[in-house]
């Protein structure tokens, strides 16, 4: 969903992203540097710092032989021929743990992440299928979705993780709430947040104003919130503006915030309240919505305020039901079903 950000609340130090293959030292020994991903979202950033005899690498974008590519160029380049030798994963999505078990296998690095994270991803890049399992069909006809989709998607074959994610070796170093960290020369502390991906890392810096922020913590978007078959009825709404709330207690106005995605930014006080108020104001204009029962696929006007295409119809789909979960959550909606099969949601 996107975010209606009133300008000069949030300041973003950088004029520009690095060029590709290059790095920006945002910070004594931090390097930021940005990787591409063939979607809408067309980046992931991914930071290195400083160990001394090497370098430990915050996410890792897309395992693909272009992003392996540039991976060499900048162990050449930028970091200056120095090994991997931790990986620290923010959480399990592709483009933040694709290439933790390539740095593993071919780099001898450690895995660093939450348990959840390493859990997931485990087991996703372990689950092939050729086909959507009858659980996917069934979960996307309860929303609603229309024929011909359903059909056209009964038919080929489903993204799968394994697709852009390197093969995990077994082991990795479990991060905890609270837990602190010594990494390029500063003790940083663990704190989770959830909505985005379950037991989500952020590191908060003992030392001076640095916060890795991976998804948790991004400008100017919101971080997709997804319920999926595999929990068809998850609230990742109510997990969202719970860790909002709870991270609040360590923003302050002047720390650098290294985001997965865009710019880095401060301000995190007020882009934490924005995050909250953005989706709280999408449940209240659901619920307007909501006067007569209609499914999940008719919603999406009163929450994205702009037409969903083919490339984003997914994604708004997954947080669609998502926005609604949290809604019957809370008794603001209630459902039932249709003729067709399809939830039919309607106000309270």
């Amino acid at each position: 969903m996107l975010d209606n950000e009133p300008p000069g609340l949030i300041r973003y130090p950088f004029d520009t992203p690095p060029e590709p293959g290059a790095a920006i030292e945002v910070a004594p020994g931090v390097l930021w540097m940005r990787l591409p991903l063939p979607m809408a979202l067309d980046h992931v950033n991914v930071y290195a710092l400083d160990d001394g005899p090497g370098w430990t690498v915050i996410d890792t974008g897309f395992n693909t032989s272009k992003t392996r590519e540039m991976w060499q160029a900048l162990l050449a380049g930028p970091l200056a021929g120095r090994p991997v030798t931790r990986v620290l994963a923010t959480h399990h999505h592709p483009d933040h743990i694709g290439l933790a078990g390539w740095f593993q296998a071919e780099h001898g690095a450690e895995l660093w992440t939450s348990r959840t994270a390493w859990l997931f991803a485990r087991m996703l890049v372990l689950d092939e299928q050729e086909r959507a399992a009858p659980e996917s069909l069934a979960f996307w006809r309860a929303a609603g979705m229309e024929a011909d989709l359903l059909a056209q998607r009964a038919e080929e074959r489903p993204f799968n993780f394994a697709d852009v994610v390197a093969p995990m070796p077994l082991g990795f170093h479990r991060l905890i709430e609270g837990a602190q960290v010594a990494i390029g020369g500063r003790q940083w502390v663990a704190r989770m947040g959830n909505g985005h991906a379950p037991e989500h890392v952020t590191l908060w810096s003992l030392d001076d104003n640095l916060v890795i922020g991976g998804d948790q913590l991004l400008p100017g978007i919101s971080a997709n919130l997804g319920v999926y078959a595999t929990e068809p009825e998850a609230d990742p709404v109510g997990d969202w503006l719970e860790s909002c709330a709870a991270l609040g207690a360590f923003a302050r106005d002047d720390q650098l915030v290294l985001p997965g995605h865009k710019m880095p930014f401060t301000g995190l006080p007020t882009r934490l309240r924005q995050m909250i108020e953005n989706h709280v104001s999408g449940l209240d204009r659901l619920v307007a919505h909501l006067d007569a029962p209609k499914r999940a696929t008719e919603c999406f006007a009163p929450l994205f305020k702009r037409d969903i295409g083919p490339g984003v119809y997914g994604l708004a789909l997954v947080e669609t039901i998502a926005h609604l979960n949290h809604l019957l959550a809370t008794n603001r909606v209630s459902r039932k079903r249709g003729e067709d099969g399809a939830w039919l949601w309607q106000a309270c």
